[in-house]
């Protein structure tokens, strides 16, 4: 259940990206609600892995790819839409590729990106990548700004006052995303050193 949810998000994900190029308000409304949708799923999945006893690499693993293809689409949507500077889906993309291969070369050697068996050794890594102050930060930045994005961009809305401000609140919360973006991913590559080891370089 816990891994067709994290698949699931995906493909709520991208009706709300679809509806984005339907340039009516009430597409735009939908677009926000299944939005909210696809990164409330973000929170069950684990939620229902850890209820249900279901927790896996398998698992681990469709988690942090959901993240990367619903995250990366948005920015990316949004750079294509002109919402956003096309640098916003570079650094994110950039980083996903980079702390993607490293956590896979963990993997092979039995490492987890989260948990008990997680690839973070040091305390400062463990709570920048897994605490829940960090992960919960970056999620709320995240939403804050790709929600508000939509909002400010609804076909009518324009015109009032309300839709520049959205949107300078979205950018200041897009800013925010993409520096969690960075700072979470530099642990996993300055803790990876010690996957490439005389034996595995």
């Amino acid at each position: 259940m816990a891994n067709f949810i994290s698949i699931f998000r995906i493909f709520v994900a991208f009706l709300a990206i679809y509806m984005l190029f339907i340039p009516t308000t009430w597409a735009y409304i939908i677009a926000f609600i299944l939005t909210v949708l696809a990164f409330i799923l973000d929170g069950v999945d684990g939620y229902v892995a850890r209820k249900l006893n279901e927790a896996s690499q398998l698992g681990s693993v469709l988690d942090i790819m959901g993240d990367r293809i619903v995250e990366a689409s948005y920015w990316i949507i949004f750079a294509v839409l002109g919402w956003l500077n096309p640098i916003f889906p570079i650094i994110c993309v950039t980083r996903a590729f980079t702390t993607d291969s490293l956590r896979s070369v963990a993997l092979a050697q039995g490492y987890t990106a989260f948990g008990e068996t997680s690839m973070q050794t040091s305390k400062i890594g463990k709570f920048i990548c897994a605490s829940k102050f960090m992960r919960i930060s970056y999620a709320v930045a995240k939403v804050v700004a790709f929600v508000l994005i939509i909002a400010a961009n609804i076909p009518g809305l324009e015109i009032y006052p309300i839709a520049s401000i959205m949107n300078n609140i979205a950018i200041t919360f897009a800013w925010i995303a993409i520096i969690f973006c960075v700072v979470r991913g530099i642990p996993v590559v300055v803790e990876s050193k010690k996957l490439f080891g005389k034996n595995n370089v």
